[in-house]
């Protein structure tokens, strides 16, 4: 983990990381500001390094395939004791159909076990059709971020973390826009002025990543007024302006982007175009795939047709 991200995450005294831990610290560093009542899903044994960024957090209890005796041992200190650790049974198998009652009425759903793969990304229907791969491999993180979230949604990744999830809205738009929002914040809380707030000693991460989100937002004000500053810096910073924001941003590039279902209208494009997005997966299947494609090649994206919906509800 370099040491930019280890500052962001606040793990600069855990020396190197292990796969797992990094991982990990991505996943959550998605969203910062989601700090309470989350539940922690590991796709691996839990290691030491895992369990110590874990010990650090907000949360509610893990799943894993195992862990190490010395990562069980650090888990089991957490919330004196009452921390929820968990197993996974490898030999469950969830039921093929899904299930939901709502007021006596029963909602079906096939389960989704569709394989996020390469073969999913080869039909690219733009003028510009390189993918390097790097990018092929943010595609499909946000493909499989997709696969987990709730409709209608759309995914921004970038460096193989998933920096900004726009799900549950009515308008795929507004998807693209929360999301885009969410991304251009992740990329403000790398810049200078952000990593060298002078925070005060001992300010609990809550409290500094909620300062952070007020400061890069347009309501910076609520903590650089007098009598509010004191309480996390310890002297008080500068406004990072619009025209400082902007600049940076404008940095931000190789942006990937995925939607669980297609894109009706080129004003998603317009609007992915503003973060960085420079390669695109999604169904297709509009009647206004013409529209899209065109928007796509007017600013050299490469956009592929995956032919498969995503939708989760």
């Amino acid at each position: 983990m370099d040491e930019v991200l280890k500052k962001i995450y606040w793990v600069a005294d855990l020396g190197e990381l292990s796969p797992l831990a990094c991982a990990y610290a991505r996943a959550r560093g998605a969203d910062r500001m989601s700090s309470f009542g989350d539940f922690i899903a590991l796709s691996d044994v839990c290691d030491v390094d895992t369990a110590k960024l874990i010990k650090r957090e907000v949360s509610d209890g893990v799943i894993a395939p195992g862990y190490e005796p010395e990562a069980l041992e650090i888990l089991k200190e957490k919330k004196k004791g009452g921390y929820n650790v968990i197993q996974i049974d490898p030999d469950y198998e969830p039921d093929p159909i899904e299930r939901k009652q709502v007021f006596g009425v029963t909602f079906e759903q096939g389960r989704n076990n569709l394989e996020i793969n390469k073969e999913l990304l080869s039909n690219v229907v733009t003028e510009n059709k390189e993918i390097p791969k790097q990018a092929m491999m943010d595609l499909m993180i946000s493909l499989i971020t997709l696969k987990y979230t709730q409709s209608n949604s759309v995914c921004y990744v970038k460096g193989g973390q998933a920096i900004g999830i726009g799900a549950g809205q009515q308008s795929r738009v507004h998807c693209t826009r929360l999301a885009g929002q969410k991304a251009d914040n992740w990329f403000l809380r790398q810049a200078p002025q952000v990593l060298n707030l002078p925070f005060i000693d001992k300010i609990k991460r809550a409290d500094r990543d909620n300062a952070i989100d007020v400061y890069i937002g347009d309501e910076y004000m609520d903590v650089l007024a007098d009598g509010e500053w004191q309480k996390v810096f310890k002297e008080k910073p500068p406004v990072f302006t619009k025209e400082e924001k902007k600049q940076w941003l404008s940095r931000m590039t190789d942006v990937a982007l995925g939607s669980d279902a297609f894109f009706p209208f080129g004003d998603n494009i317009e609007r992915a175009h503003k973060s960085g997005v420079r390669y695109i997966a999604q169904p297709g299947g509009s009647v206004r795939d013409d529209n899209v494609i065109d928007v796509c090649n007017k600013y050299g994206i490469a956009m592929a047709f995956t032919g498969i919906r995503l939708f989760h509800h």
